[in-house]
């Protein structure tokens, strides 16, 4: 399978993209393998003529809105995201009407619709520098994210109104988790996603062995770091990358089964699928695509 995958890539000039939290095989197939930040980014600069994007609905939508002339071809279109699903875009409409002045900042992790009523959009990678760099004085509903939205509060010194949603996987990472981790190991860091509901908790958020970071950043810290034991705070597909990159280093992840489900629909042989079919074809109507084009060329400007 793994041979026929790359002889369709290279005879259709496709690209296949990948999320950390896809199964091993698939990550070790992509072409690129990133965060969402990152992910948009190939997806918006690619020469493929052929998208293939390994992982939940939304991403296939974004690269679809960001590269509306490329194929977006996604191995498991019903593959959903309890954080997306979360937001609506009449939600974000009714905001926008009682707070003529406001901003509306989105996650990524939101559905076509949403983004197309979005000022800005952001990932967890960038999400602080994208608040950041907007006015001080004016009102900002962030979501759907509620977590991520709490710890960009903190960092920030905002108080932006926060949609109530969250990553089903993510908010089951508890202080209690995190705390029992650094008792248990006293030379490891804690690395975090900002998802995480302990991303609101004062006593986490102030223990110097406790880092939130994107996946990206938390890749780049187990990397940077000398330490060789580190607590992986988010979904347990990170840790294949982690492991390939510091082979040396232990990773212990933060609870047994932190899966995402969704993610884990991709398989080889629904890729192979799709490749030789090009079954699965994610395309974002004209109007909406403009509109949700706008609030992610913001974000990549910054």
């Amino acid at each position: 399978m793994v041979a026929r995958i790359q002889a369709l890539k290279k005879e259709k000039n496709a690209v296949i993209l990948a999320h950390y939290y896809t199964l091993p095989e698939i990550q070790d197939l992509a072409d690129y393998l990133g965060d969402s930040l990152g992910l948009s980014k190939q997806a918006a600069t690619t020469d493929a003529d052929i998208i293939v994007f390994c992982g939940v609905h939304f991403m296939a939508e974004t690269a679809s809105i960001i590269a509306p002339h490329k194929k977006v071809l996604s191995p498991a279109p019903e593959a959903g995201c309890s954080l997306a699903d979360s937001a609506t875009g009449e939600g974000l409409r009714r905001w926008k009407e009682a707070h003529p002045n406001g901003l509306v900042v989105s996650y990524v992790n939101t559905t076509a619709e949403v983004k197309a009523w979005t000022d800005y959009c952001c990932t967890s990678s960038n999400a602080l520098n994208v608040v950041r760099s907007l006015p001080k004085d004016c009102d900002i509903l962030f979501g759907p994210d509620r977590n991520l939205g709490a710890w960009i509060n903190h960092e920030t010194g905002r108080n932006m109104e926060l949609w109530d949603g969250c990553c089903c996987v993510h908010d089951e990472i508890t202080s209690e988790m995190v705390q029992r981790k650094l008792d248990e190991y006293p030379d490891a860091d804690v690395l975090i996603h900002p998802e995480s509901i302990c991303a609101k908790d004062p006593a986490i958020l102030a223990n110097p062995r406790a880092f939130f970071y994107s996946t990206a950043g938390i890749l780049d810290h187990s990397i940077r770091v000398p330490k060789k034991r580190f607590v992986i705070a988010t979904e347990e597909g990170t840790l294949h990358e982690l492991k390939k990159r510091s082979p040396e280093k232990e990773f212990i992840p933060i609870a047994p089964n932190t899966i995402c489900k969704e993610m884990k629909k991709v398989t080889l042989e629904r890729l192979l699928e799709t490749l030789e079919t090009e079954c699965g074809e994610v395309k974002v109507p004209e109007d909406i695509r403009q509109r949700a084009l706008i609030p992610i060329e913001r974000m990549m400007s910054l």
